[in-house]
């Protein structure tokens, strides 16, 4: 099975960022998950309203500023991703300390980046 990214802050509207990420990672092949404030679908990948216990979770991508993030963090750490990306304006220090404490890498970068100079 190819690694499995979790949307973070998923949006049903177009115009976000996050909703552009989805498209972008089904686009690359991705295997996607998401996670947002509304249920719906975007090209095919259901969003969920609640914390969904996945096994095969290899990347998160964070679209939720700092403070939003927190009732995430054991959540997060529990499904023991390989690494969290913080896309631009989710930077959060305390969250990456926690991270590291827990041997999850994090990243400061931006998702559609990544995919569209294939690094990701």
């Amino acid at each position: 099975m190819k690694n499995v990214t979790l949307v973070l802050g998923a949006s049903l509207k177009t115009e976000r960022y996050s909703n552009k990420a989805i498209k972008k990672l089904i686009a690359h092949n991705h295997v996607v998950e998401a996670i947002g404030l509304r249920e719906g679908e975007v090209n095919g990948v259901h969003i969920n309203k609640e914390k969904i216990e996945f096994s095969t979770i290899d990347t998160v991508t964070l679209y939720l500023n700092p403070t939003r993030q927190e009732e995430y963090y054991n959540y997060i750490i529990s499904l023991a991703p390989r690494r969290v990306i913080f896309n631009p304006g989710t930077e959060n220090f305390e969250f990456m300390k926690l991270l590291k404490e827990n041997k999850i890498e994090s990243e400061v970068a931006c998702t559609l980046v990544l995919l569209a100079t294939n690094q990701y």
